[in-house]
Protein backbone atom coordinates (compact mmCIF):
# COMPACT_ATOMS: atom_id res chain seq x y z
CA UNK A 1 0.00 0.00 0.00
CA UNK A 2 1.23 3.24 -1.00
CA UNK A 3 1.84 5.46 2.08
CA UNK A 4 2.00 9.20 1.44
CA UNK A 5 2.85 11.99 4.01
CA UNK A 6 0.91 15.22 3.28
CA UNK A 7 3.68 18.03 4.17
CA UNK A 8 5.74 16.53 1.48
CA UNK A 9 3.34 16.91 -1.42
CA UNK A 10 2.09 19.96 -3.37
CA UNK A 11 -0.85 21.35 -2.94
CA UNK A 12 -1.83 20.12 -6.45
CA UNK A 13 -1.05 16.50 -5.90
CA UNK A 14 -2.46 16.39 -2.36
CA UNK A 15 -5.72 17.84 -3.97
CA UNK A 16 -5.43 15.35 -6.35
CA UNK A 17 -5.65 12.49 -3.88
CA UNK A 18 -8.66 13.64 -1.69
CA UNK A 19 -10.61 14.53 -4.68
CA UNK A 20 -10.45 11.25 -6.19
CA UNK A 21 -10.54 9.50 -3.25
CA UNK A 22 -12.95 11.34 -0.63
CA UNK A 23 -15.58 11.49 -3.49
CA UNK A 24 -18.85 11.42 -3.98
CA UNK A 25 -19.11 15.00 -3.07
CA UNK A 26 -22.65 16.58 -3.55
CA UNK A 27 -22.28 19.86 -4.88
CA UNK A 28 -23.17 23.10 -3.48
CA UNK A 29 -24.36 25.84 -6.21
CA UNK A 30 -24.02 28.72 -4.87
CA UNK A 31 -25.71 32.30 -5.47
CA UNK A 32 -24.25 35.44 -4.10
CA UNK A 33 -24.11 39.49 -4.48
CA UNK A 34 -21.73 41.75 -3.81
CA UNK A 35 -22.47 44.77 -1.69
CA UNK A 36 -22.84 46.23 -5.24
CA UNK A 37 -25.16 43.78 -5.87
CA UNK A 38 -23.11 42.18 -8.56
CA UNK A 39 -24.20 38.82 -8.98
CA UNK A 40 -22.06 35.43 -8.31
CA UNK A 41 -22.63 31.93 -9.38
CA UNK A 42 -20.41 29.23 -8.74
CA UNK A 43 -20.37 25.37 -7.73
CA UNK A 44 -18.66 23.97 -4.78
CA UNK A 45 -18.57 20.01 -4.18
CA UNK A 46 -16.52 20.80 -0.66
CA UNK A 47 -20.41 20.82 0.54
CA UNK A 48 -22.32 18.98 3.21
CA UNK A 49 -25.47 19.29 5.48
CA UNK A 50 -24.16 19.37 9.11
CA UNK A 51 -27.25 20.34 11.11
CA UNK A 52 -31.20 19.25 10.94
CA UNK A 53 -31.88 21.87 14.23
CA UNK A 54 -31.06 24.46 13.07
CA UNK A 55 -30.65 23.84 9.27
CA UNK A 56 -27.12 24.19 8.67
CA UNK A 57 -25.07 23.67 5.47
CA UNK A 58 -21.51 23.81 5.57
CA UNK A 59 -19.50 24.39 1.76
CA UNK A 60 -16.21 25.72 1.23
CA UNK A 61 -14.84 27.79 -1.37
CA UNK A 62 -10.81 27.43 -0.28
CA UNK A 63 -8.48 29.63 -2.10
CA UNK A 64 -6.96 29.05 -5.61
CA UNK A 65 -4.20 26.21 -5.20
CA UNK A 66 -1.89 28.07 -7.79
CA UNK A 67 -1.77 31.36 -5.67
CA UNK A 68 -3.38 31.19 -2.81
CA UNK A 69 -6.07 34.10 -3.88
CA UNK A 70 -9.53 33.75 -2.51
CA UNK A 71 -13.05 33.37 -4.43
CA UNK A 72 -15.73 35.97 -5.34
CA UNK A 73 -18.05 33.57 -3.70
CA UNK A 74 -16.20 34.03 -0.39
CA UNK A 75 -15.46 37.72 -0.92
CA UNK A 76 -18.97 38.47 -1.85
CA UNK A 77 -20.02 36.05 1.64
CA UNK A 78 -18.11 38.61 3.67
CA UNK A 79 -19.49 41.41 2.17
CA UNK A 80 -23.39 40.04 2.22
CA UNK A 81 -23.57 37.53 4.44
CA UNK A 82 -26.46 35.86 2.42
CA UNK A 83 -26.98 32.94 -0.24
CA UNK A 84 -29.29 30.47 -2.30
CA UNK A 85 -27.66 26.90 -2.68
CA UNK A 86 -29.32 25.42 -5.40
CA UNK A 87 -29.17 21.70 -5.74
CA UNK A 88 -27.65 20.68 -8.93
CA UNK A 89 -29.45 17.89 -11.35
CA UNK A 90 -27.71 15.98 -14.66
CA UNK A 91 -30.20 17.90 -17.14
CA UNK A 92 -28.10 21.39 -15.51
CA UNK A 93 -24.47 19.50 -14.90
CA UNK A 94 -22.81 21.15 -18.17
CA UNK A 95 -24.16 24.71 -17.02
CA UNK A 96 -23.08 24.14 -14.22
CA UNK A 97 -19.96 23.37 -14.59
CA UNK A 98 -19.25 26.29 -17.31
CA UNK A 99 -20.08 28.66 -14.01
CA UNK A 100 -17.16 27.22 -12.42
CA UNK A 101 -14.63 29.55 -14.90
CA UNK A 102 -13.32 32.22 -13.09
CA UNK A 103 -14.40 34.75 -15.21
CA UNK A 104 -13.65 38.59 -13.91
CA UNK A 105 -15.42 39.92 -10.82
CA UNK A 106 -18.81 41.82 -11.91
CA UNK A 107 -19.63 39.18 -14.53
CA UNK A 108 -22.71 37.53 -14.42
CA UNK A 109 -22.30 33.95 -14.30
CA UNK A 110 -26.40 33.27 -14.68
CA UNK A 111 -25.65 34.95 -18.12
CA UNK A 112 -22.41 32.90 -19.06
CA UNK A 113 -23.89 30.13 -18.42
CA UNK A 114 -27.06 30.52 -19.98
CA UNK A 115 -29.40 29.53 -16.75
CA UNK A 116 -32.39 32.09 -15.08
CA UNK A 117 -32.26 33.74 -11.90
CA UNK A 118 -35.41 34.01 -10.09
CA UNK A 119 -35.58 36.46 -7.33
CA UNK A 120 -35.40 34.91 -3.71
CA UNK A 121 -38.02 35.74 -1.22
CA UNK A 122 -35.70 36.22 1.56
CA UNK A 123 -32.33 36.51 0.69
CA UNK A 124 -30.46 39.06 -1.33
CA UNK A 125 -28.93 36.74 -4.31
CA UNK A 126 -31.29 34.94 -6.91
CA UNK A 127 -31.85 31.52 -7.38
CA UNK A 128 -31.34 29.45 -10.35
CA UNK A 129 -35.01 28.41 -11.57
CA UNK A 130 -33.50 25.21 -13.19
CA UNK A 131 -32.92 24.00 -10.21
CA UNK A 132 -35.72 21.43 -8.34
CA UNK A 133 -34.10 22.58 -4.89
CA UNK A 134 -33.36 25.82 -3.81
CA UNK A 135 -32.63 26.97 -0.21
CA UNK A 136 -31.95 30.47 0.70
CA UNK A 137 -29.57 31.04 3.62
CA UNK A 138 -28.16 33.66 5.87
CA UNK A 139 -24.22 32.63 6.80
CA UNK A 140 -23.75 32.54 10.54
CA UNK A 141 -20.16 31.90 10.57
CA UNK A 142 -16.86 31.90 7.89
CA UNK A 143 -14.15 30.14 9.53
CA UNK A 144 -10.93 30.33 7.42
CA UNK A 145 -8.74 27.23 7.72
CA UNK A 146 -5.64 28.90 6.56
CA UNK A 147 -3.56 31.08 4.60
CA UNK A 148 -1.99 29.24 2.10
CA UNK A 149 -2.51 27.70 -1.39
CA UNK A 150 -5.81 25.00 -1.16
CA UNK A 151 -6.56 26.11 2.36
CA UNK A 152 -11.05 26.22 2.99
CA UNK A 153 -13.02 28.88 4.62
CA UNK A 154 -15.62 27.01 5.60
CA UNK A 155 -18.83 29.03 4.95
CA UNK A 156 -21.69 27.68 7.83
CA UNK A 157 -25.03 28.85 6.43
CA UNK A 158 -28.14 28.39 8.02
CA UNK A 159 -30.86 27.59 5.74
CA UNK A 160 -33.91 29.41 6.32
CA UNK A 161 -36.41 28.93 3.26
CA UNK A 162 -36.39 25.58 0.69
CA UNK A 163 -38.10 26.14 -2.44
CA UNK A 164 -38.89 22.46 -3.84
CA UNK A 165 -40.29 21.68 -7.37
CA UNK A 166 -43.97 19.16 -6.93
CA UNK A 167 -42.33 17.47 -9.98
CA UNK A 168 -39.58 15.83 -7.57
CA UNK A 169 -42.49 15.07 -4.87
CA UNK A 170 -44.19 11.57 -3.53
CA UNK A 171 -47.64 11.02 -3.50
CA UNK A 172 -47.11 11.98 0.46
CA UNK A 173 -45.54 15.41 -0.11
CA UNK A 174 -41.89 14.48 0.07
CA UNK A 175 -39.11 13.98 -2.15
CA UNK A 176 -39.00 10.78 -3.83
CA UNK A 177 -34.97 10.25 -4.52
CA UNK A 178 -35.50 8.53 -7.81
CA UNK A 179 -37.38 11.52 -9.25
CA UNK A 180 -34.05 13.74 -8.63
CA UNK A 181 -31.63 13.00 -10.75
CA UNK A 182 -28.46 14.12 -8.70
CA UNK A 183 -24.94 14.07 -9.83
CA UNK A 184 -22.01 14.41 -7.65
CA UNK A 185 -18.28 15.19 -8.09
CA UNK A 186 -15.15 13.33 -8.15
CA UNK A 187 -11.82 13.94 -9.11
CA UNK A 188 -10.52 15.65 -12.25
CA UNK A 189 -13.70 15.87 -14.76
CA UNK A 190 -15.24 12.87 -13.56
CA UNK A 191 -18.75 13.24 -12.00
CA UNK A 192 -21.37 10.35 -10.78
CA UNK A 193 -25.38 10.45 -12.00
CA UNK A 194 -27.29 9.12 -9.18
CA UNK A 195 -30.49 7.71 -10.81
CA UNK A 196 -33.62 4.31 -10.59
CA UNK A 197 -30.45 2.24 -11.92
CA UNK A 198 -27.87 2.83 -9.69
CA UNK A 199 -29.72 3.76 -6.34
CA UNK A 200 -30.11 1.00 -4.04
CA UNK A 201 -31.58 0.72 0.11
CA UNK A 202 -29.70 -0.49 3.28
CA UNK A 203 -31.77 -1.12 6.21
CA UNK A 204 -30.88 1.23 8.79
CA UNK A 205 -29.17 -0.32 12.14
CA UNK A 206 -31.12 2.02 14.20
CA UNK A 207 -34.30 0.26 13.37
CA UNK A 208 -33.31 -2.66 15.56
CA UNK A 209 -30.05 -3.33 18.07
CA UNK A 210 -28.83 -6.58 15.34
CA UNK A 211 -26.95 -9.58 16.58
CA UNK A 212 -23.53 -8.20 14.80
CA UNK A 213 -21.18 -10.32 13.08
CA UNK A 214 -19.51 -11.30 16.22
CA UNK A 215 -22.84 -13.27 16.76
CA UNK A 216 -22.84 -15.05 13.50
CA UNK A 217 -22.04 -18.96 13.60
CA UNK A 218 -18.27 -19.44 12.45
CA UNK A 219 -18.96 -21.32 9.68
CA UNK A 220 -21.12 -18.83 8.03
CA UNK A 221 -19.20 -15.97 9.32
CA UNK A 222 -16.17 -17.29 7.68
CA UNK A 223 -18.04 -18.36 4.15
CA UNK A 224 -15.72 -18.37 1.05
CA UNK A 225 -18.88 -17.11 -0.38
CA UNK A 226 -20.34 -14.53 1.42
CA UNK A 227 -19.09 -11.40 1.23
CA UNK A 228 -18.33 -8.60 4.09
CA UNK A 229 -21.48 -6.83 2.69
CA UNK A 230 -23.68 -10.24 3.27
CA UNK A 231 -22.38 -10.41 6.66
CA UNK A 232 -23.53 -6.72 7.48
CA UNK A 233 -26.54 -7.95 6.36
CA UNK A 234 -26.49 -10.93 8.32
CA UNK A 235 -25.58 -9.36 11.69
CA UNK A 236 -28.40 -6.79 11.44
CA UNK A 237 -31.44 -8.61 12.88
CA UNK A 238 -32.46 -8.89 15.85
CA UNK A 239 -32.97 -12.58 16.47
CA UNK A 240 -32.12 -15.76 14.59
CA UNK A 241 -35.13 -17.48 13.02
CA UNK A 242 -36.71 -20.60 15.50
CA UNK A 243 -36.03 -24.08 14.68
CA UNK A 244 -39.63 -24.59 13.58
CA UNK A 245 -39.47 -21.35 10.89
CA UNK A 246 -36.30 -23.01 9.62
CA UNK A 247 -37.60 -26.81 9.11
CA UNK A 248 -40.44 -25.39 7.74
CA UNK A 249 -38.45 -23.27 5.31
CA UNK A 250 -36.76 -26.51 4.39
CA UNK A 251 -39.40 -27.90 3.06
CA UNK A 252 -40.00 -25.12 -0.23
CA UNK A 253 -39.12 -26.22 -3.64
CA UNK A 254 -35.70 -24.80 -4.61
CA UNK A 255 -34.48 -25.56 -0.81
CA UNK A 256 -35.30 -29.16 -0.95
CA UNK A 257 -34.21 -29.76 -4.20
CA UNK A 258 -30.89 -28.70 -2.84
CA UNK A 259 -30.79 -31.04 0.02
CA UNK A 260 -31.92 -33.88 -1.84
CA UNK A 261 -29.28 -33.12 -4.35
CA UNK A 262 -26.50 -33.33 -1.80
CA UNK A 263 -27.67 -36.08 0.87
CA UNK A 264 -24.04 -37.54 2.04
CA UNK A 265 -22.23 -34.85 0.83
CA UNK A 266 -21.83 -32.24 3.68
CA UNK A 267 -19.11 -29.83 1.98
CA UNK A 268 -21.24 -29.77 -1.10
CA UNK A 269 -24.93 -29.34 0.80
CA UNK A 270 -23.04 -26.36 2.64
CA UNK A 271 -21.52 -24.68 -0.70
CA UNK A 272 -24.84 -24.79 -2.66
CA UNK A 273 -26.77 -23.65 0.64
CA UNK A 274 -24.25 -20.77 0.91
CA UNK A 275 -24.62 -19.66 -2.62
CA UNK A 276 -28.68 -19.75 -2.13
CA UNK A 277 -28.32 -17.33 1.00
CA UNK A 278 -26.11 -15.21 -0.98
CA UNK A 279 -28.82 -14.98 -3.87
CA UNK A 280 -31.32 -14.20 -1.06
CA UNK A 281 -29.11 -11.54 0.33
CA UNK A 282 -28.38 -9.98 -3.12
CA UNK A 283 -32.33 -9.80 -3.29
CA UNK A 284 -32.68 -8.37 0.19
CA UNK A 285 -33.98 -11.25 1.36
CA UNK A 286 -32.58 -11.70 4.88
CA UNK A 287 -34.91 -13.48 6.65
CA UNK A 288 -35.03 -16.11 4.12
CA UNK A 289 -30.82 -16.30 3.71
CA UNK A 290 -30.72 -16.80 7.62
CA UNK A 291 -33.00 -19.73 7.02
CA UNK A 292 -31.11 -21.39 4.44
CA UNK A 293 -27.48 -20.93 6.77
CA UNK A 294 -28.81 -22.74 9.85
CA UNK A 295 -30.39 -25.82 8.25
CA UNK A 296 -28.64 -28.64 9.31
Amino acid sequence: MLTLKTSDLSPVDLQNYLQYAIAPRPICFASTVDKDGNVNLSPFSFFNMFSTKPPVCVFSPSRRVRDATTKHTHENILEVPECVINIVTYDMVQQTSLASVEYPKGVNEFVKCGLTPIASKLVKPPRVAESPVQFECVINQVIPLGEGAGAGNLILAEIKLMHISESILDPDGKIDQQKLDLVARLGGDWYARINRDNLFKVAKPVRTIGIGVDSIPYAIRNSKILTGNNLGQLGNVESLPTDQQIDDYAQAAEIKEILDATIGDGQTRETQLHLKAKQLLDEGKVEEAWKTLLIS
